[in-house]
């Protein structure tokens, strides 16, 4: 690196982080727009980039097509596209599914295991992480970071699930540092002079983190997230970019909101709550199907929307039954916490995709703050718990690019 460049980049170097949050997120497309957003000199912003590009973790393109602009245009900025990646596992009821994910939440490959969760949690987590090994050796890229989602609330800072109601997991198992365990066994090297440990949360709140950067929820000030995945549901809430967890990291367990004061036992041991009233194993007894060993109880609830929704009086009964339940909940967490913005996951995703006007109209008529068009969408990204997990792993990195990778 010349003095000149070094004298710029040091001049610069508070800026790389929020320079790069700016790219990954898409708000930077160009460098004149990552000037006025960072507020520097057109020498500074070009110093920055060109490290970020330097790291491998940008691509500046000096002659981007202009189109609909006068004059000259600005150099493009995008995510590298053979950057580093994050290495993102999930565990569901079902198994689980590893992923490599780029900067701007692009995947760049999955590999997915079915069967039954052992109650060893390390069991399935070390099949995870060596099917991630396998993807970045297959890929030969450097990984950024490894991220954990699981569907349980993650105690904080302790990294326990707590009720890990879905799998055969003791609750309050430390399962950060059974995924550290695998990854450090599995020989993944995680980057920086200090390699943090895997990082773990729950699986709907990345989901509404990965939302709010580059899904459905973005530019959303107060984003409230439902979704039901394999089993349950759960709900997570972002605060001007931020995930409300609460104090140790329980906040927003909305599965447990009764829907229905008759309906069935919850594992919560109440009765009639959104996590069995609006889950996948709901659609399927309310449509009077028994659900099948050979796919996950999502995708047979999905594929039975898609496929028999239209033609299926009984189907099409379930999916209004369903829709019901969950605007009475959603009604609920509105007059709470007063979104601007609310995204349906999952199986819910699929809902509102069929039923949206009921869904809405059902909202409207029991909230006080629905009734003024709140949006109400689905979910945009196909594996947004993944998504959500690799932001964690990507975060040190967009804090401090040059200290975690610079090496």
């Amino acid at each position: 690196m010349t003095q000149t460049r070094t004298a710029k980049v040091e001049r610069g170097r508070s800026h790389l982080g929020p320079a790069l949050q700016l790219v990954h997120t898409g708000r930077a497309p160009t460098r004149a727009v990552l000037t006025a957003e960072l507020g520097v000199t057109r020498a500074t912003a070009g110093a920055v980039a060109a490290e970020l590009e330097a790291l491998g973790l940008i691509a500046v393109d000096p002659h981007p097509t202009a189109v609909g602009t006068q004059g000259r245009p600005s150099h493009g900025l995008s995510v590298a596209p053979r950057g580093p990646v994050a290495l993102a596992v999930q565990v569901h009821a079902d198994g689980f599914r590893a992923a490599l994910v780029g900067l701007g939440g692009t995947l760049v490959g999955t590999s997915a295991g079915c069967g039954t969760v052992d109650a060893d949690p390390a069991q399935v987590l070390g099949e995870a992480v060596g099917a991630g090994r396998e993807l970045l050796e297959r890929s030969g890229r450097r990984c950024a970071g490894a991220g954990l989602a699981v569907p349980s609330a993650v105690d904080e800072p302790a990294g326990t699930a707590l009720n890990p109601l879905h799998l055969a997991w003791e609750p309050g198992v430390a399962v950060r540092d059974i995924f550290a365990r695998c990854l450090d066994e599995a020989g993944v090297e995680l980057p920086g002079p200090h390699p943090p440990p895997g990082h773990t949360a729950n699986d709907l709140n990345l989901t509404a983190l990965a939302e709010h950067r580059h899904g459905a929820g973005s530019g959303a000030r107060h984003l409230l997230a439902v979704g039901t995945g394999h089993r349950g549901v759960g709900g997570a809430l972002v605060l001007d970019g931020r995930l409300h967890t609460g104090s140790s990291g329980l906040a927003m367990e909305v599965g447990h909101l009764t829907v229905d004061p008759h309906g069935r036992r919850c594992h919560c041991g109440s009765r009639g709550c959104l996590d069995v009233e609006t889950d996948p194993l709901a659609l399927l007894t309310a449509a009077g199907r028994d659900p099948g060993p050979e796919t996950s109880l999502l995708d047979q609830a999905a594929e039975l929307i898609r496929s028999e929704y239209e033609t299926d009086a009984a189907v099409r009964s379930a999916v209004q039954l369903l829709v019901d339940r969950l605007g009475f909940g959603l009604a609920s967490l509105v007059n709470i916490l007063n979104p601007d913005r609310v995204v349906l996951g999952g199986l819910h995703r699929r809902l509102v995709e069929v039923e949206g006007e009921r869904l809405r109209a059902v909202v409207a008529d029991r909230s006080l703050w629905g009734s003024g068009g709140m949006p109400i969408r689905a979910a945009s990204l196909d594996h947004g718990a993944l998504v959500g997990a690799a932001e964690l792993a990507w975060q040190p990195v967009l804090e401090d690019p040059l200290t975690v990778l610079g090496n």
